[in-house]
């Protein structure tokens, strides 16, 4: 097949999260870096825009095979399991599928707000992702020329704090989650290599797209997990290119869920109920509702910040996968996940 065309920024984790994907599936692309000084390899100029301009953007031949661009990168990750064979990366065992969209979600919708929290939070973050953003889209750019723009892209980015949930109201809950995650993570990757076990998911990728720029890059947080949780900061190291992998070609390998659940991976899940569906809750009352602003309890905390329309349709997105689990399926999903809430808050 010819290679795939995409449009992306090494500081976008959900880029990274794609493009390490997309090297352990053995799909061939070409990537042009978005920047604001120079076209890149692809003329932008005459490319069909995204209703929603995200990162990354791919540019596929639709039916007639007139080119559109498609963003949001769990549904071009799902049109690549039905295009391409080998080496899939959703379990094959439906309960197994549904909990790896639950985290493949959270690591996207809740993880990325500790992303973008310490990246435009703190002072080292900022002055770090001013100066290096820019200049990922042109390197040579002059430094008169990317001046200006590093503080266009600061200003825009910590403008956009109060979207993405980022502020002294929510600053512990985002902190505390994140550092109680990598306690979880960090645990659960000492029984085995990838979340639903010995090959890597659309889960580990999204996680792994969050951890590029938290571990690897953004200052603060990297400090964090260099010096309390190193084995997080070598798996992310390896998740960068797992095309060298070897997976069986049966499509073995994923947690055998038969004796139950693994005792690291069921904390996890009890994360999913108790804070991250609790908030896609209520953002949604606030979206439906028309609320100016998400204002309640997350995580036993005060919780503010602008409705998030999008993160309402994942809401509802989680509710459709529930729905279509067969009644078999659901009953193995609440027997493997008693007592963690996951059935309750799914309700």
């Amino acid at each position: 097949m010819t290679a795939v065309e995409l449009m992306g920024a090494p500081g976008s984790p959900y880029t990274r999260k794609m493009l390490a994907l997309m090297r352990y599936r053995h799909i061939a692309y070409r990537i042009s870096w978005q920047s604001f000084t120079s076209q890149g390899d692809i003329n932008h100029k005459d490319r069909p825009k995204p209703k929603v301009s995200l990162l990354p953007t791919y540019y596929f031949p639709d039916e007639n095979g007139d080119i559109q661009a498609v963003t949001d990168s769990t549904p071009i990750l799902r049109r690549f399991e039905e295009e391409y064979e080998d080496r899939s990366v959703i379990p094959n065992d439906a309960v197994l599928s549904f909990l790896n969209w639950l985290l493949e979600d959270y690591g996207d919708e809740w993880l990325t707000k500790a992303m973008f929290h310490y990246r435009w939070h703190y002072a080292a973050d900022i002055k770090k992702a001013g100066s290096i953003l820019p200049r990922w889209g042109n390197i040579s750019a002059s430094d008169e020329e990317i001046e200006p723009l590093s503080k266009y892209v600061s200003d825009r980015q910590t403008g956009r704090l109060t979207y993405v949930g980022s502020n002294e109201v929510t600053k512990e809950t985002i902190e505390g989650s994140f550092k109680r995650f990598l306690t979880l993570l960090n645990e659960h990757l000492q029984t085995a290599p990838y979340i639903f076990g010995q090959r890597p998911s659309s889960a580990d990728f999204a996680i792994y797209g969050q951890l590029t720029c938290l571990a690897l890059f953004d200052p603060t947080a990297s400090a964090i997990i260099v010096s309390e949780f190193p084995r997080i900061y070598a798996w992310v190291e390896l998740m960068e290119d797992l095309s060298g992998l070897a997976v069986a070609e049966d499509d073995s390998g994923w947690l055998d869920a038969s004796n139950g659940l693994p005792a690291t991976l069921r904390p996890l899940i009890s994360e999913l109920a108790t804070l991250y569906i609790p908030y896609l809750k209520l953002n949604a009352e606030a979206v439906l509702s028309g609320a100016e602003l998400v204002d309640g309890e997350v995580d036993g905390r005060p919780y503010q910040q602008n409705p998030f329309a999008y993160q309402a349709k994942c809401l509802q997105w989680i509710g459709e996968q529930y729905a279509a689990l067969s009644d078999a399926d659901k009953a193995r999903l609440a027997e493997l996940t008693a007592e963690t809430g996951l059935v309750e808050a799914l309700s």
